[in-house]
């Protein structure tokens, strides 16, 4: 199948899926992109490949490097342990939690939003309103307090509050607020210009609105279903190709150094064992029989925003899809494996 057979295929399948949002796709020198839907729908505003969209926990990979740089730098170790890291009073917490158990979501600390016992994003903000969450520090009333939900160096539990103190030693080492942080050090050097942590009430143009459908058919924006401002666990807004160049300056080492890359991307922590789904620094992983990395997998979704992206090393190819919806990103993603 040629490149216009390819786009004509896709051009399809985005109409079948009802799939808004857009898609990059990259293997050698073959390139594939395009889009579909609204970035307003109210506006009738196309999606465009350069539009730019919200990828939630799509963007936990950029705290992790920005760890990275820290440890590369020498001013903390994956084996410091949280107490040492932050002058901020967690009286439950188990002393012995490292930034390792962080990064790797065997913390066992309270998460802010447990997926086991809540599946409704939203009725977080019946009490504490989205627009009063501007920063890492922001969240600490939803678990500075609270009990431990599990033991350290247990099975893997995904846990957004592991990352929000990530976020936060960040910026006590460095001095530097979080999200200004990743920007300079991670989105200027990687040529992701397009890219950033916006304000829900204060974004840039070219940037799409998530919808979320209502039981009646209906639409609505999805400003009042997550904190205003994203920030160490998720919610920066990136393009389709920005992401891909961010996987480039990963893999080309522009960003850590060789040594570093391969402690970020290793395979550590079982997730899915029957699948052979693990979890690194970096995020999921798919491994072969072997125990071969055959890709490895970011995947994001709030109320409104569904991210999916893989990076192949073997062919160092790139898929790319991001979605103002709260579904359609991985069936996309899917289909785009397939000819690719």
């Amino acid at each position: 199948m040629d490149n216009t057979n390819k786009l004509n295929y896709l051009k399809e399948k985005q109409e079948e899926l009802h799939f808004s949002g857009a898609y990059y796709a990259k293997r050698g020198n073959e390139i594939l992109q395009g889009s579909s839907g609204f970035a307003n729908r109210s506006e009738k505003i196309a999606n465009e490949p350069d539009t730019r969209f919200a990828i939630a926990s799509g963007c936990k990979i950029f705290t992790a490097v920005s760890i990275c740089m820290l440890v590369e730098s020498g001013k903390i170790s994956f084996d410091s342990k949280l107490k040492d890291c932050l002058d901020i009073d967690l009286p439950n917490f188990d002393g012995d939690i490292t930034i390792h158990h962080l990064l790797t979501h065997t913390s066992g600390v309270p998460d802010y939003f447990n997926e086991e016992i809540m599946d409704d994003f939203e009725l977080l903000w019946k009490s504490r309103p989205m627009y009063t969450i501007r920063s890492p520090k922001d969240f600490l009333p939803m678990i500075q307090y609270e009990e431990m939900q599990g033991s350290i160096n247990g099975s893997f539990q995904y846990n957004n509050s592991g990352y929000i103190l990530l976020g936060l030693i960040v910026e006590q080492v460095t001095k530097c607020n979080f999200t200004a942080f990743v920007e300079e050090h991670i989105f200027q050097k990687a040529g992701m210009m397009d890219s950033g942590y916006f304000e829900m009430d204060r974004l840039p143009g070219r940037t799409a609105l998530g919808y979320i459908e209502e039981p009646d058919g209906n639409w609505k924006t999805n400003i009042y279903s997550l904190p205003v401002k994203g920030g160490p666990d998720g919610g920066a807004y990136v393009t389709v190709e920005d992401m891909a160049k961010f996987w480039e300056a990963l893999m080309s080492h522009r960003l850590l150094s060789e040594d570093m890359t391969q402690k970020l991307l290793a395979p550590r922590e079982v997730v899915y064992e029957e699948d052979n789904i693990y979890y690194g620094y970096c995020g999921y992983m798919e491994l072969d029989d072997e125990k071969k990395i055959v890709k490895y997998i970011q995947m994001g979704y709030d109320p409104g925003v569904n991210f999916r992206a893989v990076y192949y090393p073997g062919t160092q190819s790139i898929i790319v899809v991001c979605s103002n919806e709260s579904e359609g990103a991985f069936e996309l993603l899917k289909e785009i494996e397939t000819i690719l």
